[in-house]
């Protein structure tokens, strides 16, 4: 299991991303296809880590909300 980021872009696209996997960002136009997408960058992100005999990262990031 990942944790993902997902948010509107300057661009008006839907953004998502995987702060425990340098570099796994994705998009989508909606907010249900970014995550579609982010899921699969995330298995061939991992998959290719493998392949390669890289270790895979562990997931190390806790949700927190700060209200401001």
């Amino acid at each position: 299991m990942r944790q993902v980021i997902v948010y509107r872009g300057e661009d008006g696209f839907w953004v998502s991303e995987c702060p425990s996997l340098p570099g796994c960002i994705s998009q989508g136009v909606t907010r249900e296809e970014a995550i579609r997408n982010i899921k699969e960058a995330i298995d061939l992100y991992i998959d290719t880590l493998m392949e390669d005999g890289l270790p895979v990262p562990e997931e190390h990031f806790d949700l927190l909300a700060v209200a401001v």
